[in-house]
């Protein structure tokens, strides 16, 4: 005789009751913020132990974020990461805003609060996007010693001093290392605007010009003097323009790489979310819930959306502001 499945279980496969109430779909997606919260506090924590083992060569984040569209040359320091954060608390809001219509079953309001939710996705990843380019380019470029030291440029106000703002023009000729030109391990991915011996001759032909090494010492950067700085400058080796994954101008290589990690893989959950945004802003216009007379896929997407915003303020709060 053959088992029997009754109208119950049936429910609960296709999304019916289940544990505590929750649907299928809600637990599923349950299941899976959980993991993926797993997933980015292995992250964070990683960065913390790293951050507290190289505390006196970290890069101050005050120094690093600090670009603002349009206001080139002025220090805002976490303005521009704190208006993100703010569009991203505010995206979380009008999905809220989407699932309360979806429950009052009100298709113009949830389509309307979708699309805000939508274009403040939208925003983020765009801000994002002008951080990375900020973070990639550079602003001042440094030198890497022979030991991997990362050593900035001062006046002797303590200002930060650009390389073309005293590097000497040499007529020599710079190829770029390529693998097919030298050693496997000798290639670069683009020359720097000047070489080493530029940095180096022009730093000579200015007295006024120091040397600020990246150990930190009660929360700044230790200046060294004249005659300290001459002899540092003797151990370049690279001239660091930026950031990559392989060396950065800010300080130790190590925060490069979080960077681009935790900030890249935060941002695929936002463009995934945003994805997922759409196609449901559509179903909406299209009356695909109103049938169903249910917008829970909507509350699900809403779930997630809040998960990401909610990583957000981890990552803000302990690679921005900590």
């Amino acid at each position: 005789m053959g088992a029997t499945v009754t109208n119950d279980n049936h429910a609960l496969l296709d999304g019916g009751p289940g544990p505590m109430g929750a649907t299928y779909g809600k637990m599923m997606m349950w299941f899976f913020i959980l993991s993926d919260a797993l997933t980015f506090s292995g992250f964070l924590a990683a960065y913390g132990f790293s951050r507290f083992k190289f505390i006196e060569t970290w890069p101050i984040a005050d120094e690093v974020f600090n670009h603002f569209p349009f206001a080139h040359g002025k220090d805002w320091p976490m303005i521009y990461v704190a208006l993100m954060t703010f569009i991203l608390i505010f995206s979380s809001v009008t999905m809220v805003l989407a699932v309360d219509a979806g429950h009052q079953m009100k298709k113009s309001k949830v389509a309307f609060y979708m699309f805000l939710t939508i274009i403040g996705g939208f925003i983020f990843l765009g801000s994002q996007a002008w951080e990375w380019k900020n973070f990639i380019k550079g602003e001042f470029g440094a030198i890497e010693t022979k030991g991997g030291a990362i050593l900035q440029f001062v006046d002797k106000d303590g200002k930060r001093v650009a390389l073309h703002e005293f590097s000497k023009v040499l007529p020599e000729e710079r190829e770029q290392l390529k693998r097919d030109k030298g050693f496997w391990f000798m290639e670069e991915s683009s020359l720097p605007s000047y070489s080493v011996n530029e940095v180096i001759e022009g730093f000579k032909a200015n007295p006024n010009i120091l040397i600020r090494s990246e150990k930190i010492v009660d929360k700044r950067k230790v200046v060294l003097s004249r005659e300290e700085s001459l002899i540092r400058i003797n151990d370049a080796k690279y001239v660091v323009e930026g950031a990559n994954l392989v060396r950065n101008e800010y300080g130790h290589k190590s925060f490069g790489d979080f960077f681009f990690f935790i900030t890249g893989f935060h941002g695929f959950h936002v463009f995934t979310g945003v994805l997922i945004n759409i196609i449901i802003f559509f179903n909406v216009l299209l009356g695909t819930y109103e049938k169903r007379r249910s917008y829970e896929m909507v509350e699900k997407v809403g779930l997630y959306w809040h998960f990401v915003d909610l990583v957000w303020v981890f990552v803000f709060t302990f690679f921005y502001l900590v």
